[in-house]
């Protein structure tokens, strides 16, 4: 049986933890975790590369949890909210501006600014807010952090749609193809998330070795 919208909400939820939040709000949840993940600073710690990852398993049917989703609807609710959430950050950040993230106490939130800010620098908007998606933490702040630094809103508007949907329907789409491959996959979900965090992260390191080369070659050319 599909799970609704909104499942049965135990007591005790560990927003942390991907099946605990899908087990609790079903659809739902993945829509609120998104948007927060990707509009609100607040929302920087939650898992939304293994929500998307779990949502997409327990898709198939084949978890034996009993749990089982809708794929068009998790598609549908993962896109919209990754694509509001980052266009809602981007307009915080144009209102707010750079105060907002210079206020946290986070370290690990401003090691995500910095890690945003210079991506932005080195590799141009539309690359930076593609590969950010894929980069936990850096996905949260480079939103607000566009807007602050007054990244235009139709190249912003663009390359998060396009960076939002690769991230989201991909790694949906990743854990439903890798639940209907492979019975009880659920029963490895924590090595496979980490797995899968880890193939998310290749576009970066591919695009920092290129940079290197170029710079390497540079070098070697002005000498």
């Amino acid at each position: 049986m599909v799970a609704p919208l909104l499942a049965a909400t135990p007591l005790a939820v560990n927003v942390l933890d991907a099946q605990s939040l899908l087990s609790a709000f079903g659809v739902a949840g993945i829509a609120v975790v998104l948007f927060a993940e990707t509009g609100l600073l607040v929302g920087f710690f939650l898992p939304g590369d293994s929500l998307l990852f779990t949502a997409g398993l327990l898709c198939t049917g084949t978890s034996s949890g009993g749990l089982h989703l809708s794929l068009p609807l998790v598609l549908l609710a993962s896109a919209v909210a990754a694509l509001a959430g980052a266009q809602c950050g981007y307009l915080i950040g144009r209102k707010a501006g750079g105060p907002m993230l210079a206020r946290s106490r986070s370290g690990r939130l401003r090691q995500g600014a910095d890690r945003a800010e210079e991506l932005l620098a080195r590799y141009g908007h539309a690359k930076a807010i593609v590969l950010a998606r894929f980069i936990p933490v850096v996905r949260t702040v480079l939103n607000p952090m566009a807007g602050a630094l007054h990244v235009p809103a139709r190249t912003f508007t663009l390359w998060q749609v396009i960076g939002g949907l690769l991230w989201s329907q991909g790694l949906a789409l990743a854990g439903y193809a890798l639940g209907s491959s492979i019975p009880n996959v659920d029963h490895y979900l924590l090595p496979v998330i980490a797995v899968i965090v880890i193939l998310s992260l290749i576009p970066l390191a591919a695009e920092l070795r290129r940079s290197r080369k170029r710079a390497a070659g540079q070098v070697e050319s002005g000498r």
